[in-house]
């Protein structure tokens, strides 16, 4: 575990406009992680953060989640070779929610399922919501094959 302490969160000044990292994780101790692309501004996931992973983040410069599912820290890229290693680490006004922009190594796939991005499907706007409704692929090929990449390994969100 990480010896990194965050600054206690004291007011909305020091929060909102202060230098002082003071992250407000939720109820479960988590927040939210946005991580995106550092070169082409992609989204690539969302996951979640607690205090550790954010604070291994910090000290490796490479990303670090909270895997919900599985109730383990994850270090991103430890099993497949996709490490996100960390150019930009942003915190949002009221310091809920983490945005990384990452450069990914190896194909550069953040995806477990083998695309690029874990956001390769569009929902259809304007219409009837029905059970028929049809997402939409956005990225037509996968980078990577997962049973190759992951084997018999655990994959982090499989269910």
């Amino acid at each position: 575990m990480s010896d990194t302490q965050f600054a206690e969160r004291i007011s909305v000044e020091q929060v909102e406009e202060g230098r002082e990292l003071a992250p407000k994780f939720d109820e479960h101790g988590l927040i939210a992680a946005i991580t995106t692309d550092a070169g082409s501004g992609d989204v690539l996931m969302l996951g979640y953060m607690n205090a550790e992973a954010l604070a291994r983040t910090i000290e490796t410069g490479e990303a670090h989640y909270w895997s919900r599912s599985r109730k383990v820290l994850w270090h991103k890229g430890a099993t497949s070779g996709l490490v996100q290693k960390v150019i930009d680490l942003r915190i949002d006004d009221d310091q809920d929610a983490i945005w990384l922009k990452v450069a990914v190594a190896g194909s550069g796939a953040s995806c477990h399922v083998g695309y690029m991005s874990c956001f390769y499907r569009s929902i259809p706007t304007g219409g009837k919501l029905s059970p028929e409704l049809e997402l939409e692929f956005r990225e037509q090929s996968k980078t990577f094959d997962p049973d190759e990449v992951y084997g018999d390994a655990p994959n982090p969100t499989r269910l």
